[in-house]
């Protein structure tokens, strides 16, 4: 047996609730010792219970459900640190972290662990708890072991009515789409005006559908501070702008062009011939499109390369994994992503985000948004829709 606590906005938000189901789902038992519950809606509320299984291991398994749900022992104890043996190599029974805010209790202080993302490691370093992925552990680090001083706060339903409702994630082509990129669009604009931060990731039906001069229109009126995306968004975007093509179709006529499946060809090796994107604009190669408007508003870009790639352009970061560590810089603060279009890239950026950060998932495809909750982004809210029906009507909203 073992006594839990949980606390704050623990009925409105379901996290009770999911607390019972875990314990029985698991063929474990509960009985509650103590409830109180706030009074006031800003109030939080407070459980104590004493869970049981059928023996230590099996208790073990629900706590460590439980845990991940916000659950916390009432005995307070420092963390358990362990040296790792050599780089890429963790200590048995280390700490596997959740996206949600994380605190572990280190020299009888609880130190917010920085950079919190799923699937990765807590390193002490000068009483510092910092979130690390496994091809950032080196030697010597001092790794969290067991669950022993550490807490996880789940995000708790929004005290306001907001479209971002934790608790009622949903998909469907069905909902009402005009309003709800209307509640986006003020979203974003709201972010703006308090000086918050705002990510897009693209893939490159942005630009095969015709709304890569809205994107464009919203990067240049500062909705957007960071560009996300691969080798294919920028180049069939700067295939736009030099021969109004994107993979070889006219993209105001809806019709091929006679050999223009060679024009993505020609445009990576125009801007390769000029040195980079940035070259491409300031030797006026590239005049205009999304690339284009991030050169001249100074709005940072990163290119993620693939197998599939061709060429690539010269700005695309081929190594995977000096990519992820640019992309979990810069998703560093952001208040808001939102991502159109791109299951890797979707599912790569939720992946790295706290789960805290406002994520908008819109695509034509419900898998897409379904794949990016099922793998730990539950916070994301998605729109099953064209993205070159989406983007014009966003862009329309926020002018």
């Amino acid at each position: 047996m073992q006594e839990i606590e949980l606390e704050g906005h623990i009925i409105d938000s379901l996290i009770m609730t999911k607390v019972f189901d875990k314990i029985m789902s698991m063929n474990g038992e509960f009985e509650v010792l103590e409830f109180r519950v706030g009074k006031k809606k800003t109030d939080p509320s407070y459980a104590r219970l004493m869970v049981t299984g059928r023996n230590e291991k099996h208790l073990d398994e629900i706590l460590s459900g439980l845990h991940r749900l916000g659950a916390r022992l009432p005995n307070v104890e420092d963390v358990m640190l362990e040296k790792t043996p050599a780089n890429k190599v963790v200590p048995k029974g280390f700490y596997s972290t959740t996206h949600h805010p994380t605190y572990v209790r280190h020299k009888g202080k609880w130190v917010p662990v920085e950079r919190i993302k799923m699937d990765a490691m807590i390193v002490i370093e000068s009483d510092k708890a910092i979130c690390k992925t496994l091809a950032r552990i080196k030697k010597g680090d001092m790794i969290v072991t067991g669950k022993k001083g550490v807490r996880v706060r789940p995000p708790e339903r929004p005290r306001g009515r907001t479209i971002f409702e934790f608790m009622g994630t949903s998909t469907s082509s069905e909902r009402p789409s005009e309003t709800l990129i209307s509640q986006i669009a003020d979203e974003i604009r709201d972010i703006k005006k308090r000086g918050g931060k705002v990510v897009v990731v693209a893939g490159p039906a942005v630009i095969h559908t015709g709304a890569a001069p809205s994107l464009a229109a919203m990067v240049r009126k500062e909705y957007v501070d960071v560009l996300l995306g691969g080798n294919a968004l920028a180049v069939h975007d700067i295939e736009y702008n030099l021969y109004g093509t994107s993979l070889g179709m006219n993209i105001k006529k809806a019709e091929p062009v006679s050999e223009g499946h060679k024009n993505h060809i020609y445009a990576i090796s125009e801007v390769v011939r000029a040195g980079s994107i940035k070259d491409a604009v300031e030797k006026g190669i590239v005049t205009g499109g999304i690339m284009y408007e991030c050169v001249k508003k100074k709005v940072p870009f990163i290119l993620a390369g693939s197998i599939r790639d061709d060429g690539p352009l010269p700005d695309v970061i081929t190594d995977v994994m000096v990519a992820q560590d640019m992309m979990r810089d810069a998703l560093q603060g952001a208040d808001l992503v939102l991502m159109m279009a791109t299951m890797l890239h979707s599912i790569a950026v939720g992946n790295c985000l706290p789960s805290y950060v406002k994520t908008i998932c819109i695509d034509i495809n419900p898998a897409t948004v379904t794949k990016l909750m099922d793998r730990g982004t539950a916070q994301a809210i998605g729109m099953v829709t064209d993205v070159g029906t989406f983007l014009p009507m966003l862009a329309d909203k926020l002018r």
